[in-house]
C-alpha cells in the first residue's frame, strides 16, 4: 500500500485521483481519504506514482492534477506536497536536457527560477521532519511549478525561432554522423541537436477554429476568416443521422461551401466516427453486443459521409477516441479493427486527402478505473503502437485536450504537464495536429458524480481563458513536430462537452481569447516572437 500524508488538511476533496506506473500508464487501484491520509492499494506489483486534483499552493493559485515520482511501497507514509515536488524538479532537469537547454545562461529569469526551484527543494527535504516541513514543501511545489512553466514557454520560444529561421529544417536535412550506426541512433542524434523528439516539419503550425454547423451567419463567417487557416467541420453521427437511414447534411453544407467556395480555406472534417456519448445516434446502440452488424453500420455510415464530401474536404479526422472503450463495449481487439476498417474506407474512397485518428483524453487516466470498461480500454500510446504494428497509413495523430470541464480526462494541468505529453506522443514519429484544444470562459460546475474541473492560475473566466490559450498555444506551436492547431468552438454553445468553450458569446461578443489566437496566428504567418509567451 501506498500512503501520502497531508499534515495540514485542506478544505478539499481528492478527485481525479489515480496511480500511474512506468511508462506513464495509468493502473487500476483504490484510492481513499482516511483522516489526513491517502491510502492507494493497486492492483499491481511494483513501484508507482499517485497523480491527483490539488490545490496549487499559494503564489500559484488554481487547482490543479499533479503526480509524485514512481514510488516503492512502505510502511512509513510519504508527504504528499513534498513528492510532488520532487516530481516536478525531476521533471525540469529532465526536459532541460531533452530541450537542450543547459547551455542557457545562468542569469537568464528562467535559470534563476530553476535554481530558486531547486534550492526550495533542498530545503525541504532538509527540514522534511520538523515543523516547518510542510511550508517548506509547499514552498518546494510552488517554486517547481513557476520554473517549470517557465521553461516550457522558454523552450518553446527557442523552437519558435529555430523553426522559423530554418534551423530545425536544416538539421532534419543534415547528413547522419559517421558514428551512427543505425537508423536508429542517427534519428537519436538528430533529436538532440534538435531538441526535440519526432519529426521536423517544414514551415510553420496552421491555426484553425471548429465551427458548430447549427450556428451560421455572416458574423461568425468573418469571425472565422479572420483567425483561421483551415476550418474544422464536426461531423457528430447523431447530428447527421439521428434517424437510421435518414441524413441531415444542410446544416454541414453550409459550412462547407463557405469555407471552399468563398473562403478559400481547407477543411478538416470529423471525426466522422466517434463513440463519445452524444456523438452516437440512439438507434446504434441496438447493435452494441453484436460486433459484426455494429461494424457493418459503421461502415455503411462512414461510406456516406466520405463519398459525400470527398471533393471539399483536405484532412478527415476518420475516428476518435475509439481506444476509451466509452459507451459500447467493444473489446481492445475491435476497437483496432474499427479504427482499420474506417481508414481504409477513407483511403480507398479519397485517396487525395490527408488521414489523421484523434485520441481523446490524451493522459489515459480512464485505464486507472476499476470498471469493465477500463478492462477492455487501451491507454494512448499502446492504441498508437498497436497501429503501428498493423501497418495502418495514417498521416497524422491528432490529439484533443480540453481542460478545465467536469468531465473524465479534462482537468487541468500545468503548461510543463502539457508540453511533457506532446512530446511522448512525439515518439511514434507522425505529425501531430492539435485537433481540438479549448478551456472555458467561466467555472463549469460539476455534476453529482462527476470529477472537479480545476483551474490554471486563477479561476476560469474570459481573461483567463485567453492567457491559458495563448500560453498553451504558444507551446504547442513551438513543438517542430506540430503541424496544426485548433480552438475547439467559434460560439458558445449549449453543447454538454464544452460550454462556455467559445471565442464569441452567445450573442456574438468576442472575448478576449479571439484576439489571442489572431495575435498567434499572426506571428505563426510573420517573422516577429511567439504571440502568446
Amino acid at each position: 500500500m501506498h500512503k501520502f500524508l497531508i499534515p495540514n488538511l485542506p478544505a478539499w476533496t481528492p478527485t481525479h485521483a489515480h496511480m500511474v506506473g512506468p511508462d506513464d500508464l495509468a493502473i487500476p487501484s483504490e484510492i481513499v481519504l482516511a483522516g489526513n491520509m491517502i491510502q492507494c492499494v493497486k492492483r499491481v506489483e511494483g513501484a508507482a506514482a499517485l497523480a491527483i486534483q490539488y490545490p496549487a499552493p499559494a503564489g500559484i493559485g488554481g487547482v490543479l492534477t499533479l503526480r509524485t515520482p514512481l514510488l516503492p511501497e512502505r510502511r512509513q507514509p510519504y508527504v504528499l506536497a513534498l513528492e510532488l515536488a520532487r516530481f516536478q524538479v525531476m521533471l525540469l532537469l529532465t526536459k532541460l536536457e531533452e530541450w537542450a537547454l543547459f547551455e542557457t545562461p545562468a542569469t537568464d529569469p528562467v535559470m534563476i527560477k530553476l535554481e530558486q526551484a531547486l534550492s526550495a527543494y533542498t530545503h525541504a527535504l532538509v527540514v522534511q521532519r520538523s515543523t516547518e516541513a510542510e511550508g517548506a514543501a509547499q514552498g518546494a511545489l510552488a517554486a517547481a511549478i513557476d520554473a517549470g512553466e517557465a521553461l516550457a514557454l522558454y523552450s518553446a520560444r527557442v523552437q519558435h525561432h529555430k523553426r522559423q529561421s530554418g534551423e530545425l529544417a536544416r538539421l532534419a536535412n543534415k547528413p547522419a554522423p559517421q558514428s551512427a550506426l543505425t537508423d536508429h541512433e542517427a534519428l537519436e542524434s538528430t533529436k538532440r541537436a534538435a531538441g526535440s523528439a519526432g519529426v521536423i516539419l517544414p514551415g510553420m503550425p496552421r491555426v484553425g477554429v471548429a465551427v458548430n454547423p447549427a450556428h451560421f451567419n455572416p458574423a461568425l463567417c468573418q469571425a472565422v476568416a479572420e483567425i483561421a487557416d483551415f476550418v474544422s467541420v464536426p461531423m457528430r453521427w447523431s447530428q447527421m443521422e439521428p434517424t437510421e437511414g435518414r441524413y441531415t447534411f444542410t446544416p454541414t453544407d453550409r459550412w462547407i461551401e463557405w469555407a471552399v467556395a468563398k473562403a478559400n480555406l481547407p477543411v478538416v472534417a470529423g471525426p466522422v466516427l466517434d463513440f463519445e456519448a452524444g456523438c452516437v445516434p440512439d438507434f446504434a446502440y441496438i447493435w452494441e453486443h453484436d460486433y459484426e452488424t455494429l461494424r457493418d453500420v459503421v461502415i455503411e455510415h462512414v461510406k456516406a459521409v466520405v463519398t459525400r464530401y470527398r471533393r471539399t474536404v483536405h484532412t478527415w479526422t476518420i475516428c476518435s477516441g475509439l481506444h476509451v472503450g466509452s459507451n459500447f463495449a467493444i473489446s481492445y481487439e475491435q476497437a483496432v479493427d474499427l479504427t482499420r476498417v474506417c481508414v481504409t474506407i477513407a483511403r480507398k474512397l479519397h485517396p487525395g486527402a490527408k488521414v489523421q485518428i484523434e485520441i481523446s483524453q490524451p493522459w489515459g487516466e480512464y485505464t486507472a478505473e476499476a470498471s469493465a470498461r477500463a478492462a477492455r480500454s487501451i491507454p494512448p500510446a499502446i492504441y498508437c503502437d498497436l497501429l503501428a504494428q498493423i501497418g495502418l497509413e495514417i498521416d497524422a495523430v491528432a490529439l484533443k485536450v480540453q481542460m478545465g470541464y467536469p468531465q473524465p480526462g479534462r482537468s487541468t494541468r500545468d503548461l510543463i504537464s502539457f508540453s511533457a505529453m506532446l512530446d511522448r506522443f512525439a515518439s511514434v514519429d507522425k505529425p501531430i495536429a492539435l485537433s481540438v484544444i479549448g478551456a472555458p470562459s467561466t467555472p463549469v460546475p460539476s455534476a453529482p458524480g462527476m470529477p472537479a474541473a480545476g483551474s490554471w492560475r486563477r479561476p476560469w473566466s474570459p481573461q483567463q481563458q485567453a492567457e491559458w490559450l495563448g500560453n498553451i498555444c504558444a507551446i504547442a506551436a513551438g513543438k517542430p513536430y506540430v503541424q496544426s492547431i485548433a480552438w475547439q468552438e467559434i460560439i458558445d454553445s449549449p453543447a454538454p462537452c464544452a460550454p462556455h468553450g467559445g471565442l464569441l458569446t452567445p450573442q456574438g461578443q468576442p472575448k478576449p481569447a479571439l484576439a489571442t489566437l489572431q495575435a498567434l496566428r499572426a506571428s505563426l504567418r510573420g517573422t516577429g516572437a511567439l504571440a502568446g509567451v
